[in-house]
């Protein structure tokens, strides 16, 4: 299914705007085991501008009771952008060196308990993961270092352009 190109202009700048606040059209899920899920999948549908309104297993977010776990669980929001195959974004694992702005990271521990979603504001100043800033909620954050995070895993997702 041919997708629309991906705006990752618009994806940072959704970020920039939010990411020390919170838009009053998504509920905060601080005090419901963290908001960064959310707040990356709110920053990527800024940049793509299209849902998957599959029940249960799309990506989607109308209100706190019809939204998909994919839309703030950071497994589930893994899980769909890697295998999605219909409408809205997808997304490729790859390393560091292929992070863009408008791309996600997700942290991790050493079991493959993946706890923390980021979205790439920046990148290309340094080599590696010295390369790369972030934005976050849960712990809000615009433009912070990734090599500021303590974490013993990282995953990078590409967002895959139409």
């Amino acid at each position: 299914m041919k997708q629309q190109p991906y705006n990752r202009l618009a994806a940072v700048a959704y970020a920039k705007r939010w990411a020390m606040a919170r838009n009053p059209a998504f509920y905060d899920f601080s005090e419901l085991g963290g908001d960064c899920t959310n707040f990356v999948s709110q920053c990527v549908y800024a940049g793509s501008l299209v849902m998957n309104f599959t029940p249960t297993f799309g990506w989607y977010y109308r209100s706190l009771q019809d939204r998909t776990p994919s839309w703030t669980g950071v497994d589930y929001f893994y899980n769909f952008m890697v295998n999605n195959e219909g409408p809205g974004p997808q997304m490729t694992e790859t390393g560091p060196k292929d992070m863009r702005p408008g791309d996600v990271i997700q942290l991790g521990h050493a079991n493959d308990d993946y706890y923390h979603t980021l979205l790439v504001t920046r990148t290309g100043l340094f080599p590696g993961v010295n390369n790369i800033a972030v934005a976050t909620h849960t712990f809000d954050a615009y433009m912070r270092p990734l090599n500021t995070y303590e974490a013993e895993k990282m995953r990078f997702l590409h967002v895959n352009d139409a």
